[in-house]
């Protein structure tokens, strides 16, 4: 049997996981000045209450390679291959990690996402179900390298602070943003994060607008299965956003998930997207 172990920033919710049975290894958080570990020990609403409260922005740390290295030779005790898929190596260095731990361990294959969040998700339960029924180590890679091309991750902020923070947005363009009530539009394109477009008015409005956007006049999709995701304490976005998609009509199915810690430190809290396939 063959099995599937990713990071902790694919954010497939848990009841997929433990019925796939994907191990997941997490990604740290430093807070202050204590290291935590994504879902672990720390939760988003922690981030946001120490933010809230004044605190620095928590910044992420990739998996190090003693790490992979371990969680690999403990999975190779019991299968006959491991597939890894990381977050994008261009969002972290756990892809350049996790494939020097796998030189050290025999029939271990690691693969770039390209993606995050349940962009890089949509490909770990592929590989998951692909596995369950059979198909060999070649038959799945290859079907994830067709596959990485076709996932479309777009989401909306809704706050910019966690990103100026982080270093990702100048002051000049917060303060323009929040004058405005701009929320950017964010797309992942060719494993890189790009501003698309850019809403006015308010986070809810913007993501009505945003999902029939995404979808309107589009014969390019495959309508099996969406996925919803935020990184909201309630489901007052996420509501929004369904209803539209269930408006729409054309998928299949539509599941819904949270957004971890890894996430949450560089966008913040009211963020929502959504990512299907292209046909």
């Amino acid at each position: 049997m063959i099995k599937i172990t990713t990071d902790s920033t694919c954010d497939l919710p848990v009841e997929l996981l433990e019925q796939h049975h994907i191990s997941v290894i997490p990604l740290g958080i430093v807070k202050g000045d204590r290291l935590f570990h994504d879902g672990v020990d720390i939760r988003t609403a922690d981030i946001a209450a120490h933010v809230d409260a004044g605190g620095d922005i928590t910044t992420t740390n990739a998996v190090n390679i003693a790490d992979y290295e371990a969680l690999f030779r403990r999975e190779m005790e019991q299968h006959e291959a491991v597939i890894h898929i990381n977050i994008g190596m261009g969002f972290s260095s756990c892809y350049q990690n996790a494939k020097l731990a796998a030189e050290e361990v025999p029939e271990v294959y690691v693969v770039d996402s390209a993606n995050l969040t349940v962009g890089h998700g949509f490909l770990v339960l592929a590989a998951a179900q692909a596995a369950e029924e059979g198909r060999s180590v070649t038959e799945i890679l290859d079907m994830l390298e067709e596959m990485t091309g076709r996932v479309e991750t777009s989401f909306v902020l809704d706050r910019l602070d966690y990103m100026k923070k982080g270093g990702r947005c100048s002051a000049v363009t917060l303060l323009g943003a929040n004058l405005l009530k701009l929320h950017p539009c964010v797309e992942v394109i060719d494993g890189k994060m790009s501003v698309t477009k850019k809403y006015r008015g308010s986070i809810e409005k913007v993501v009505g607008d945003y999902v029939r956007d995404r979808l309107e006049g589009r014969t390019d999709i495959d309508t099996s299965m969406v996925f919803l995701v935020d990184t909201c304490a309630d489901d007052h976005l996420a509501s929004i956003a369904r209803e539209a998609l269930q408006q729409d009509g054309r998928f299949g199915k539509i599941v819904e998930a949270k957004a971890g810690c890894t996430i949450f430190c560089h966008c913040g809290p009211g963020t929502l997207g959504i990512i299907f396939l292209r046909k």
